[in-house]
């Protein structure tokens, strides 16, 4: 077992690519909704306030930032492994940057739900 299947979110390069293409559906349905939110409505505090308290609306924004996450991840592991030809260097760079993720989404999760 190679570090590029250790490393890897997915089994395999189909996985990989279905998890590229739908978390890429996702942030573009985020990304859209929020423009045409932001086109249709004269937004303050209370109306963004407001928005964040639906529930829907937080898990709707929980996938767009495990969207982000997924997406990136699998984004880094293929650009590192395709440039990164050092083992040590290319886990190191992993490590790091699956920590970033990692802190992003869970700090992601505290403000959404107000942990």
């Amino acid at each position: 077992m190679g570090m590029n299947s250790v490393t890897n979110i997915g089994r395999n390069g189909i996985q990989d690519w279905i998890i590229q293409r739908v978390s890429a559906y996702v942030l573009a349905f985020y990304t859209l909704f929020l423009l045409g939110f932001f086109a249709t409505t004269d937004v303050d505090f209370q109306i963004w306030s407001a928005l964040f308290e639906q529930s829907w609306f937080k898990i709707f924004t929980l996938l767009a930032l495990l969207s982000i996450g997924a997406h990136a991840w699998v984004g880094l592991w293929t650009v590192s492994t395709d440039y990164i030809k050092s083992a040590m260097q290319r886990f190191l760079f992993q490590a790091a940057f699956i920590l970033v993720i990692l802190v992003y989404v869970v700090w992601g999760i505290q403000i959404i739900w107000g942990l």
